[in-house]
């Protein structure tokens, strides 16, 4: 599990330290870099790949939760202890229920799911000793309108929201919030590989009739992690263009 990579410069004490999984890239470097931004120390995870120029990186995989527990503690000796986390590490194997393998379905949960109990767990003990904190978890509008081809992981970022409602109620009276953004289609390596065709079909279902850019996602999380957002928790936020709306 080693592997950590650069500084940003903020581990003195401006604003929080704030972590997010997955942040080397797409989303989760979207987000990473919009919270540097309003002045947080931020740290990426990352499995695979370099970490990213300007923030603290250290090699994780969330499926492990001695590697998780590692970056936690290189995170809190670089920049103190978490006070926003943001589960966005995520992986997607798809193919149609009748030749899914049992791997294929539980490798998913294990990343999308589990991998998003291991990174709050983990960051919620410091977060009820200061009596404060945010915890933010990246879902997808397929966890609520269903994919085909997609069972794996649409049931892992539905999972999220019972997973998130179930803790902002433990977590409420330590002013502790839990959040859910459900992104819709986003323009990122994943979605590029699709060809136009494809964006073309995808862009009929959208009633804004395009496809989000990772940052449009990265400042409702900026926005849920700030002081203005102090009195939501249990949401969940959709950013996908009025795609999944009514679900």
């Amino acid at each position: 599990m080693s592997g950590e990579t650069g500084g940003n410069g903020q581990a003195g004490g401006q604003g929080r330290s704030v972590l997010v999984t997955g942040g080397n890239r797409g989303i989760g470097l979207a987000i990473a870099r919009e919270l540097a931004t309003a002045g947080d120390a931020v740290a990426v995870t990352y499995r695979s790949g370099d970490a990213p120029e300007g923030l603290f990186g250290v090699k994780c995989d969330v499926t492990s939760s001695e590697d998780v527990d590692a970056a936690f503690g290189k995170v809190e000796a670089e920049q103190g202890p978490v006070e926003v986390v943001v589960a966005n590490a995520g992986i997607t194997k798809d193919t149609l229920l009748a030749i899914m393998s049992e791997d294929d379905f539980g490798s998913v949960l294990d990343t999308n799911l589990t991998g998003a109990f291991r990174v709050s767990k983990r960051a919620v003990k410091g977060m009820m000793r200061k009596r404060r904190g945010r915890i933010l978890l990246v879902s997808s509008v397929v966890g609520m309108l269903g994919s085909a081809g997609q069972s794996n992981y649409a049931a892992s970022k539905a999972g999220l929201v019972g997973f998130a409602r179930s803790l902002a109620r433990e977590l409420g009276s330590r002013n502790i919030t839990v959040n859910v953004v459900a992104p819709g289609f986003v323009e990122t390596d994943m979605t590029a590989a699709l060809g136009e065709d494809r964006h073309a079909e995808i862009k009929k279902h959208i009633p804004l009739g395009r496809i989000a850019s990772a940052d449009e996602i990265a400042k409702v999380v900026r926005f849920l992690a700030s002081d203005d957002a102090a009195y939501i928790t249990g949401a969940v936020i959709p950013v996908d263009g009025g795609m999944g709306m009514g679900h």
